[in-house]
């Protein structure tokens, strides 16, 4: 491209390696961020915005702002060239389209204040620089304007700055949303929901010192007004194994080395805990007890503090403490062998049990012993060193998985929306926060980077499918014809890990429930057998003579869209299966500790369905998210780690390659670059380039589209290179845009020549004279400004005084143009009082009087509330109620003139109907073919000293009899009945 006259731009052939006009004019820049970049600014009319599009003037020395930019963006090079630019200059964050891509900087930027939340608060999403604040506020300011759930997805592998992100979301959220005292106290429970979780569900790794070891999904729920009033947290596939073991250089959960390192004595001595933890053995196996980057003992003090906040009462802190922990005394727990090959515990469990809240004799049979129930007999069978050891284990991560659930739904409780506005509990619209884990590859991978991989794929078959529908109905809003795209799918790959009867889930489980010796190598052989003619599944037996060295004999490998993966099967049936032997749930049933009460329910003892593996529980709850996933308009943050060793300034090509590769984000440039590189609407793109055409200089009158079509018409763009949709100018090569943006920069330093050549010349004449007659002027007009505001305001008030006074007069009158107003307020003022006082209950009669006007309306308006709440009502009702009430109508029938029935309305009745069950079998064998019609319990009193004596009285068909326990205390016939009259008491003489 070349520059003419007035800014005209001309379409000449690129030629590498020289520099464009106006890229090399501006030095001195922050190293921030790109709105510290001492970008030039646009005067709005409330005050300067940073234009996205200045900054391109710099695109050689920081990099360009949105991917989509690039001229070669099909080039892996080129994308990772661009990140390492704006990396070396502190600029962590870059666009693809609304795509944010960050990159983790591993020290702290000054670019989180006040005054930069404000900066982006209410701002366009391209007139600022990109910023997590920028894709945060575009996503609430969204879910205002359309009324449509939002969702934010962030992913990246461990280390790459999910939650903080997710962090620095909440908190821009709770800066600046509209508050009050309820609605603070909302987000400071949002807020310090964060430390609980991080706690609890966090852990050291080898990549990452405070890695989720869960996936998270949270919703951020908005009234009509935008303001936060409640949240609600879903939590996916903790890993449960890290309770019992670690890999070397990792550490367990949190909250153990929190509570050894920050707890009290008391505490610590109350649980017969010591404050080393050497002394625990699931605290050891990682051999990293402390790290330099993690305060527990102040991280503990958060965490207390937090836990009050989010509404866990002092008791329930205090048996969550005990079952932490009792895990801790778990996995101490050692066991000796018998002569006879049982097991018995060498340890003491006294305070194990104490803290479960358990005996200790059922919890050392339940250790030692397995419960087997065999055609309706049970038998207690011995285990060996191993299953014991295995028990032990498995009881561990039940009862800390469980406790982690329960305090989920206990955030969830206090993070409940509540209005009686909303009875139904739906609030007006919501924004999810997805923190989910990120693709892994690692030496050595088993079940759990299995799940989490198959997570990514569902995850990246949704991204790629929102992005195609977001672009093409983008481009048939517009009118622009859309370009189909081509690209990876990965259905298939899904398809294999899910399909019915044939996906490797279903596979994993049908070998983990069926009879026999089935083994993790029997799992392998059947899926050779099932999905072996796969394209994306190899193993060693499968494969070629180059791909088979490369595979372990235990091992099978799957071609994710991010790349090759082996997945060694050793544990896979044990992890899918994490089942818990029946006793052991029977003893966790009868603990004294409520929060496990609540954790181990009794219906799970006569459930006779086997529980839900692993695998099957992880892809409902998957299908599930990519549910709720689909019903929101999405937006996505990818996060990079720069590199493994957590060192600042330092960037690891390779490792970032791999990331990209993994995240999808060169096909998510693709899509996004289909046809074209860019688009703005009307307004802002001639708002920008106006000053280069002089026919849209300084003010365009006419439309828009002419406007924009005038202007670049002027520019000497060609037809190939733009398409003019109905609101938006279509862009298509990069080299355009940059073109232009030159030329308003070279436009620009033209202008300041002249300014500064003219000012020149001015500072030699009367500079006083000529401010002075400057001043008068400004300040004479803008007084005039003024005053006529005011009197602007002033008639409005007198009219609309006037108008009220005259209605007032004519208000019984029929509407006319002189009432009208009046009656509008009656009726505005009558609605408004109706709504804040409705009847509450269909017993409530109450109704505000309406005005004369409105007596029809409000006739109708009752019937129809009423109608509502009896709908309402109806709806509730329990089978067992309606059952009452329908006996009540019939009572009430029947006994309606009595005058002491209405006492009795209130009392339920009480069916006292004895059930053939319920009576002795010898007694019915002694009636024989007589049939039984009613019984009922009765009361005998002796004579003497009225002793009381329960009895049956049995009637039927020809008699009645009177049954103590087996025994037919008496018969009577009806036929030996006789009856001599009623007198006026109402009694019957029976002989």
């Amino acid at each position: 491209m070349a520059i003419g006259p007035f800014g005209t731009v001309k379409t000449q052939p690129a030629q590498s390696g020289t520099r464009r006009p106006g890229t090399n004019r501006i030095h001195g820049w922050g190293r921030q961020d790109d709105s510290r970049m001492r970008y030039r600014a646009v005067a709005a009319g409330e005050g300067i915005r940073v234009i996205m599009e200045t900054a391109l003037t710099a695109r050689d020395r920081v990099g360009v702002q949105d991917f989509v930019l690039l001229e070669n963006y099909t080039s892996e090079a080129a994308f990772i060239e661009n990140l390492r630019k704006r990396f070396k200059e502190n600029l962590i964050y870059t666009y693809i389209g609304s795509i944010l891509v960050s990159v983790n900087p591993y020290k702290e930027l000054e670019i989180y204040s006040k005054p930069h939340m404000d900066r982006y608060h209410g701002v366009s999403f391209y007139e600022v620089s990109p910023h997590i604040y920028a894709i945060s506020d575009n996503v609430y300011r969204s879910m205002r304007t359309e009324g449509r759930d939002q969702c934010i997805l962030i992913s990246g592998e461990s280390g790459a700055g999910k939650t903080e992100a997710s962090k620095k979301i909440l908190q821009y959220y709770a800066m600046t949303c509209p508050a009050s005292e309820q609605v603070q106290k909302v987000k400071d429970r949002l807020l310090q929901s964060n430390p609980v979780l991080e706690a609890f569900g966090n852990a050291k790794t080898l990549r990452n010192d405070n890695s989720s070891r869960f996936g998270k999904y949270m919703d951020i729920q908005f009234d009509f007004k935008g303001v936060p009033v409640g949240g609600h947290i879903l939590s996916f596939l903790l890993e449960n194994s890290r309770v019992v073991h670690q890999n070397h250089g990792e550490r367990n959960f949190h909250i153990f080395y929190q509570m050894i390192e920050g707890g009290e004595e008391e505490l610590l001595q109350q649980r017969g805990l010591e404050r080393n933890p050497q002394r625990y053995y699931y605290l050891v196996k990682g051999k990293c007890p402390k790290v330099s980057s993690i305060n527990d003992r102040n991280d503990w003090k958060v965490v207390r503090k937090a836990l009050s906040v989010i509404g866990v009462s002092d008791e329930e802190v205090e048996e969550l403490l005990n079952i932490i922990a009792s895990v801790l005394h778990l996995g101490n727990v050692q066991f000796g062998m018998e002569d006879n090959g049982g097991v018995y515990i060498t340890t003491e469990t006294q305070m194990m049990s104490q803290l479960l809240g358990v005996e200790g004799t059922r919890l050392n049979e339940a250790l030692t012993y397995r419960k087997i129930i065999t055609q309706g007999e049970e038998l207690m069978s011995p285990l060996n060193l191993e299953q014991a050891a295995s028990a032990r284990d498995a009881l561990s991560k039940a009862v800390y998985g469980r406790a982690f659930a329960w305090l989920i739904d206990n955030i969830n409780t206090s993070l409940a929306f509540r209005d009686p506005a909303y009875p139904t509990g739906r609030c007006a619209a919501a924004i999810g926060l997805l923190d989910i884990y990120g693709f892994e590859v690692f030496q050595h991978n088993s079940f759990e980077q299995f799940c989490i991989n198959y997570c990514n794929e569902k995850l990246q078959q949704l991204v790629i499918e929102l992005t195609l529908k977001q672009e093409q109905e983008d481009y048939t809003a517009e009118g622009v014809a859309w370009e189909p795209v081509q690209y990876f799918n990965n259905k298939s790959i899904c398809d294999l890990l899910e399909e019915k009867f044939k996906g490797i889930i279903s596979v994993l489980d049908e070998e983990c429930l069926r009879p026999g010796d089935a083994s993790d190598i029997t799992f392998l052989e059947k899926l050779e057998v099932t999905v072996g003619d796969h394209p994306h599944f190899v193993t060693h037996k499968l494969a070629d003579g180059k791909t088979r060295k490369a595979i372990g004999r235990e091992e099978f490998r799957l071609l994710h869209y991010a790349g090759e993966v082996n997945y060694n099967v050793n544990g896979f049936l044990d992890k899918n299966n994490d089942l818990l032997y029946r006793n052991l749930k029977e003893m966790m049933c009868r603990s004294e500790n409520r929060i496990l009460t609540q954790c181990f329910e009794r219906d799970e003892l006569t459930d006779q369905k086997r529980p839900e593996t692993t695998a099957t529980q992880f892809k409902n709850s998957l299908a599930k998210l990519m549910e709720i996933l689909m019903s929101k308009e999405p937006s996505y943050v990818r996060c990079i780690k720069p590199n493994d060793a957590k060192q600042t300034g330092r960037f690891d090509e390779v490792l970032i390659r791999h990331q990209v590769k993994y995240l999808g984000l060169m096909q998510s440039l693709r899509i996004r670059r289909a046809g074209f590189a860019y688009r703005r609407r009307y307004e802002v793109f001639l708002q920008r380039y106006k000053s280069l055409c002089p026919e849209t200089w300084p003010n365009w009158q006419g439309q828009l589209a002419e406007g924009v079509s005038t202007l670049v018409r002027h520019l000497g763009y060609q037809p190939e290179e733009y398409k003019l949709g109905r609101s938006k100018i279509f862009i298509r090569l990069p080299k355009t845009l940059f073109a232009t943006e030159d030329a308003l920069e070279i436009r620009k330093q033209s202008i300041a020549t002249v300014l500064q050549t003219s000012w020149r010349g001015y500072s030699k004449r009367s500079k006083y004279q000529k401010l002075r007659n400057a001043v008068i002027t400004i300040q004479s007009w803008w007084r005039g400004v003024v005053d006529r505001r005011k009197a602007r305001v002033r008639k409005q008030a007198a009219d609309t005084i006037r108008r009220f006074i005259k209605g007032f007069i004519l208000r019984e009158q029929p509407q006319c143009p002189e009432n009208e107003y009046f009656l509008a307020i009656v009726r505005h003022t009558f609605l408004t009082n109706l709504r804040k006082n409705l009847p509450r209950t269909v017993l409530d009669k109450s109704w505000p009087r309406p005005p004369l006007t409105l007596t029809e309306a409000s006739e109708h308006l009752r019937n129809l509330c009423m109608q509502n709440m009896v709908w309402r009502y109806c709806r509730r009702i329990q089978p067992e109620w309606r059952n009452q009430m329908e006996q009540k109508v019939v009572a009430s029938e029947i006994f309606k003139d009595k005058d002491s029935y209405a006492r009795s309305v209130p009392r339920l009745f009480v069916s006292t109907r004895l059930n053939r069950e319920d009576i002795n079998p010898k007694v019915l064998q002694v009636l024989g073919d007589d049939t039984v019609l009613y019984g009922v319990a009765v009361t005998k009193y002796d004579r003497r000293g009225y002793r009381p004596r329960q009895r049956q009285l049995l009637l039927g068909s020809a008699f009645a009899i009177i049954v103590e326990e087996a025994k037919l205390k008496q018969r009577i016939d009806y036929e030996t009945l006789i009856g001599e009259g009623r007198g006026h008491t109402g009694q019957v003489t029976v002989g």
